[in-house]
């Protein structure tokens, strides 16, 4: 956009990444009204099965899945109206998400995504980007509140934590692998986000259905959206195929990283805090995938595993970025 003022654009950036933050805060109470109305549906219909219906990754196939019993497919599913308000709301906050981060791209003349604000932008773009889009294949509103909240917090605090002026590219950083190596870890990152808010709502889904297999038949009354979900198997099964693509990337991630720094710094390893800390980030992932596959870890153990990585993700952009000195010191933030 030739003539146009830098700070100008990020100036339009930044109003539009607030209102966007503000639509996500909107979106989070109609999915928390939702779920509070799921709570008085559970309890009217306390001895009714509600049938969720999970169309398969691989297609062809159901998942059906319910907190207590069988389900029963030929029962409607109920439609929920503040639940499509507010995904019609994410919707709308995503496509003021996307207005920003272009504008930020367009000011700097690059791809926005060299600093810790840029990555952070990015990153929980493709989080709502991956969520929405997974709504079309699985109905996941019950996370609504998670994902929007998420993006609430990580999105402010990120903007009013790290939000930087738009500054030229080190030189490290001139490379088509910033594009490949960044977008591609934001990916993976924001397929974890969705195994995590599965695996977290699959250890609530747990205890309730512990607690009612040792209570008397139908001794359940109180309100509960729970029992509008699916059950603890079919919550663990899908976070399980979401953190198998996210390794992927990851995975990909982590070789782009060494060929990158080898053009970069001729060398494909050098245990850089960053360099270390995606490793370990794989492997957390990799002993998730390889315990739940081939040693039987599954229900609470597959899910604290699930957490721990995406925690340890979390923290690798947080932490790592912020205290950590190395090569890697791209925060643009002044010490």
């Amino acid at each position: 956009m030739p003539g146009t003022d830098p700070l100008l654009l990020d100036e339009i950036s930044l109003l539009l990444v607030w209102t966007a933050v503000a639509i996500y805060v909107l979106a989070f109470f109609a999915y928390a009204i939702d779920l509070a109305r799921r709570s008085d549906l559970a309890l009217k219909a306390k001895d009714e099965v509600v049938a969720r219906e999970l169309v398969t990754a691989g297609g062809g196939g159901v998942i059906s899945s319910t907190a207590g019993s069988p389900a029963s497919t030929s029962r409607a599913t109920p439609r929920y109206f503040w639940a499509r308000l507010g995904t019609v709301l994410t919707a709308l906050g995503f496509v003021f998400h996307l207005v920003a981060t272009v504008l930020r791209g367009v000011a700097a003349g690059r791809v926005p995504w060299s600093n810790m604000y840029e990555f952070a932008l990015t990153g929980l773009l493709l989080i709502i980007a991956v969520y929405l889009v997974v709504l079309t294949r699985f109905d996941l509103r019950f996370l609504g509140s998670l994902m929007t909240g998420l993006a609430v917090l990580l999105l402010g605090g990120a903007t009013l934590a790290f939000h930087v002026e738009v500054v030229p590219l080190a030189d490290p950083l001139k490379s088509v692998w910033l594009v490949v190596h960044v977008f591609v870890a934001s990916l993976a990152t924001a397929l974890f986000a969705l195994a995590f808010g599965l695996s977290v709502v699959q250890l609530i889904q747990t205890r309730r259905e512990r607690k009612l297999a040792e209570a008397p038949a139908g001794a359940e009354t109180t309100r509960s959206f729970l029992r509008t979900i699916p059950n603890a198997d079919a919550l663990e099964s899908l976070a399980y195929r979401f953190a198998i693509v996210g390794f992927i990337f990851w995975t990909f991630t982590l070789i782009a990283g060494s060929i990158w720094a080898n053009d970069a710094w001729g060398r494909f390893w050098g245990f850089d805090t960053k360099e270390v800390w995606t490793f370990v980030i794989w492997v957390l992932y990799a002993g998730y995938i390889h315990a739940r596959a081939t040693r039987g870890w599954r229900g609470t153990r597959s899910a604290w595993l699930s957490i721990i990585g995406f925690t340890a993700v979390l923290f690798n952009f947080t932490i790592v970025n912020v205290f950590f000195k190395g090569l890697h010191a791209y925060s643009g933030l002044t010490t």
